[in-house]
């Protein structure tokens, strides 16, 4: 049986890393990370903030709540408070819609 590679996921990200995922400024992940209980990355001895895929989860949801809907900063700390597992239900169902989109898209253009 061949050996199939396995796409390789880190464990942990830097924050310029998440910061280019969302095209932030490495400022405002780390002024979330002071507002948002919910993130809280794992730091190293020199202090560099460490980012787990749920770490980049719940900036996504941040990300989605602030950016893509428009909440206010109190807001967003209301609805995560409030209804967490209903705002990541909307980021799935988000990213999934987006998936779809460029799945769509790219049929049409190679129907072109």
């Amino acid at each position: 049986m061949p050996y199939k590679d396995k796409e390789i996921q880190k464990h942990y990200y830097s924050i310029g890393e998440v910061a280019k995922m969302f095209d932030v400024s490495t400022s405002l992940i780390r002024f979330w990370e002071g507002q948002f209980s919910i993130l809280k990355p794992k730091k190293n001895r020199k202090g560099n903030r460490l980012f787990t895929t749920k770490d980049i989860d719940n900036v996504h949801a941040i990300y989605h709540l602030l950016r893509e809907r428009g909440y206010t900063i109190e807001g967003a700390k209301k609805k995560l408070k409030e209804n967490k597992n209903d705002v990541f239900k909307q980021v799935e169902i988000v990213r999934s819609l987006k998936k779809i989109k460029q799945f769509l898209l790219s049929i049409k253009e190679s129907l072109d």
